[in-house]
């Protein structure tokens, strides 16, 4: 009797475990063979799946970023917490997500750096990938002000605000190799008080 693959299960399992090779190896060591030996695989099925190790790296990304946005999504429409709580734990979540995944920025980095050397606009690939990001935190500004809890502000830039101390946040375990980010928690909850009402 045949055994029978579920696709979609199996190809979330690979890129699973591709993450974790490619944040073990870095990107430029990673190869077919390595991504097919850790998940119990041939290279060929590994070609059922994904055409090279790029379009591999990319789904795995996409596949976190996903996973993220879903735990994003429930903080941003929890009703039961005020605006202001609901900015600072996304914040929160966020800056602790960045930490956690410091091996993950090890690899994101070298890899930008490849694609703007080659002539890629890698700003509009960050944003991309970042866009629904952006909507979930404006929303959330929105919704303050509506509800009068925040001041009427520049909705475009408190969210660059904000988004600027993830950046830093990102540098500062990416380049500056540190672990302890409180201080960019610090300047978030200012940052989210100083859009509230006095």
């Amino acid at each position: 009797m045949a055994t029978v693959v579920e696709h979609d299960k199996r190809k979330q399992e690979i890129l699973e475990k591709s993450l974790d090779v490619f944040m073990d190896e870095g990107y430029e060591d990673v190869t077919f063979q390595k991504i097919a030996d850790r998940c119990g695989i041939t290279r060929t099925t590994l070609y059922i799946y994904f055409k090279n190790k790029r379009e591999i790296f990319l789904w795995s990304i996409k596949q976190l970023l996903s996973a993220l946005e879903e735990k994003l999504i429930a903080i941003a429409t929890d009703t039961s917490i005020s605006t202001e709580q609901v900015l600072k734990d996304i914040m929160g979540f966020i800056l602790d997500k960045c930490v956690e995944n410091k091996k993950l920025f090890s690899v994101l980095l070298p890899y930008l750096v490849q694609l703007q050397k080659s002539g890629i606009n890698t700003e509009e690939r960050v944003r991309r990938r970042t866009i629904r990001l952006q909507h979930i935190m404006n929303c959330a500004i929105i919704r303050g002000i509506r509800s009068g809890e925040f001041r009427k502000v520049n909705i475009k830039a408190s969210y660059e605000m904000l988004y600027g101390l993830i950046e830093s946040a990102i540098f500062k375990i990416a380049v500056l190799n540190q672990n302890n980010v409180s201080d960019i928690y610090s300047a978030a909850e200012l940052a989210i008080e100083g859009l509230k009402i006095k």
